[in-house]
């Protein structure tokens, strides 16, 4: 977790793109899944991360606006984030190292900006499940080259 005041400064290589979840793939022969992002504009590629087949559910009900019976661990964050008037402000998916992607939850309060290292998945789950929706950014590098 850090704040603002301990944010790195950004530079000319800390370019993120917009995304949007293009689809949640669920292979479950190998009891694994993947989000699939889509950049928003321009060459349209995508990234594949892959995430555990429950990640992978509560990925598509937040995309596809489901609700749960009883609230799951991102829709009962949401309520939180929502009763102490916090708003996501975006996600960024920055890196991927030995396998593992690293993603940020970046959160307004009141107290100020905060941003938390967070798991891919949660991270867009938490954004998907705003009541308008987060930004969904990747860092360029990571996006394939055609």
């Amino acid at each position: 977790m850090s704040d603002e005041s301990t944010l790195a400064p950004v530079s000319a290589a800390d370019v993120f793109r917009v995304v949007q979840v293009a689809d949640v793939v669920f292979d479950v022969a190998v009891s694994t899944a993947f989000v699939v992002l889509r950049e928003a504009e321009g060459r349209r590629r995508e990234l594949r991360v892959p995430v555990a087949l429950h990640d992978a559910t509560a990925v598509h009900h937040a995309w596809q606006r489901v609700p749960g019976p009883r609230p799951t661990s991102g829709e009962l964050t949401t309520f939180i984030l929502q009763e102490l008037r916090a708003d996501v402000v975006a996600m960024r998916i920055v890196r991927h190292d030995a396998g593992v992607y690293y993603a940020e939850l970046d959160v307004m309060t009141a107290q100020g900006r905060r941003v938390f290292d967070a798991r891919p998945s949660d991270a867009i789950t938490l954004a998907l499940r705003q009541s308008v929706p987060a930004p969904l950014l990747v860092a360029d590098v990571m996006l394939p080259e055609d």
